[in-house]
């Protein structure tokens, strides 16, 4: 990807904010350095994949990662691909460049070995449901999104807990490899 493209792809992570917060701004320096210190790094575990035009401007990009299931082992469905975003530029849409993207997520997570791609979608996003149905995606009836925020520039209680019972439960991978 070129240094214009970087650039191109700053302009279509800018408009994805201010398409998730009401039309809100957010600093292009501030994008930039996430897409280029995080996103982008090595050892980043996303896998960006982005669509351009004949002009090289990026059109519309998709993030995903491959993972493992903890609840199924065989080997159809022990591996996964979750996407975790799917964005095409407005003036871009509704000619084939999603379509273009997930065509792409699919050969990816089968060449993987994955048995499924997962995603959550806005329940709002009236559009994106009717472009994921009009691909043959089924809707998963039996699953909730939750989100626990976290603030941690601030000292909290993420979560209240009795720490003589649950602390010895709990053991990091880092901390104690193996558990006795």
């Amino acid at each position: 990807m070129s240094p214009d493209q970087h650039e191109s792809l700053v302009d279509l992570l800018c408009e994805l904010y201010r398409d998730y917060h009401d039309d809100a701004e957010v600093a292009r320096a501030a994008v930039r350095d996430h897409l280029l210190h995080n996103l982008l790094a090595p050892d980043s575990p996303l896998r960006l994949v982005v669509a351009t035009d004949e002009d090289g401007t990026v059109a519309g990009f998709a993030a995903v990662v491959l993972l493992y299931s903890l609840v199924d082992p065989t080997p159809a469905n022990r591996r996964q691909c979750m996407m975790k975003e799917l964005f095409v530029r407005a003036d871009s849409r509704g000619r084939g460049v999603g379509r273009a993207l997930m065509a792409w997520i699919a050969r990816h997570a089968a060449e993987q070995g994955c048995g499924r791609i997962d995603w959550h979608v806005k329940a709002s996003n009236e559009a994106g449901i009717r472009f994921y149905a009009g691909l043959g995606a089924q809707r998963v009836a039996d699953r909730l999104s939750y989100r626990l925020p976290l603030h941690p520039q601030a000292r909290q209680d993420v979560m209240r807990f009795q720490p003589d019972r649950t602390a010895a439960f709990i053991r990091s991978h880092v901390d104690a490899p193996a558990l006795p």
